[in-house]
């Protein structure tokens, strides 16, 4: 296969939003839908993750059972270990013994798996390639660590925090690395464009020792419409399909009613079996080229 022949997966983060992307990935699982590569932003690469190691019902199953844990995310586990998504727990317990992560399948895999994240000196994505989990597992949790409730991530005397800021849906960096067709999950409804974030003021202030990283935070609604344009462009030249929400998502970033966890996760599995016949086509043209 040529390189431009490869055919990739595209997932957009957002905290528990991306919940909505564990059950589009479940039914594509299930279904036997292959991709040549992954890459993931924020959530999406956490969720990317189970998907490329086959454990379909992983990320909904141990997100029901402890979402209202303050171990997994609270403010407890902000005000006693300064990350509100509690490392120990989830990269630790939860893959070692709770919810085993298949790291034989997930490394055996011929689909290719990229975690997202920003450097914060130069306020840059960096596309990290994870051919295994046991090692670059630390670059996930970077690409999902939000600013302003977590700590820094410091990896091989690089600082990293979460790559929605820098990159939060990297359709055109993944087709430059060579994945020329795509399929994107996004976390957001059609029509959805994003605002200034109001708390930009308070990144500066923390993040005064990284100008370019704050100036990412501050310019990140600007970043995103313009992937989202690009997305549209890719659509109409039929080299994108995407996948999103039917309706829009109402759930908090900290969502811990399993009711409304599991409806947005059925969501996505109901809106991605609906697209599964365009998806087939559409993954078979993109092979014929």
């Amino acid at each position: 296969m040529s390189l431009y022949g490869r055919l990739g997966l595209v997932l957009e983060g957002g905290a528990h939003r991306a919940i909505y992307t564990a059950g589009v990935l479940d039914v594509l699982n299930e279904n036997g839908i292959v991709f040549d590569g992954v890459i993931g932003v924020s959530a999406g690469a956490i969720h990317g993750c189970s998907f490329v190691s086959g454990q379909r019902g992983r990320s909904i199953g141990y997100t029901l059972k402890y979402a209202g844990d303050r171990r997994y995310m609270s403010l407890y586990s902000w005000l006693t270990t300064g990350n509100l998504v509690g490392e120990k727990f989830c990269y630790h317990d939860l893959p070692e013994t709770l919810y085993p992560f298949n790291h034989q399948t997930f490394e055996a895999s011929p689909t290719k798996f990229y975690a997202v994240c920003t450097n914060l000196e130069s306020g840059q994505a960096e596309y990290i390639y994870c051919d295994e989990l046991r090692t670059k597992l630390p670059y996930v949790r970077a690409s999902a660590s939000m600013p302003l409730v977590s700590k820094i991530s410091e990896i091989n005397g690089k600082k990293y925090l979460d790559g929605g800021i820098a990159d939060s849906i990297p359709l055109e960096a993944f087709q430059k690395m060579g994945y020329e067709h795509c399929v994107v999950v996004q976390t957001r409804a059609a029509g959805y464009r994003k605002q200034k974030n109001k708390l930009s003021w308070l990144a500066r202030l923390i993040y005064r020792k990284y100008p370019n990283f704050a100036a990412a935070v501050e310019n990140r609604h600007i970043m995103y419409n313009k992937e989202l344009a690009y997305i549209e462009q890719m659509q109409q030249e039929g080299k994108v399909m995407v996948i999103r929400p039917s309706r829009n998502i109402k759930i908090s970033h900290t969502e811990k009613n399993p009711k409304i966890l599991r409806a947005v996760y059925q969501m996505g599995r109901a809106d991605a079996a609906k697209s599964l016949p365009k998806l087939r086509e559409f993954m078979q043209n993109c092979r014929q080229i």
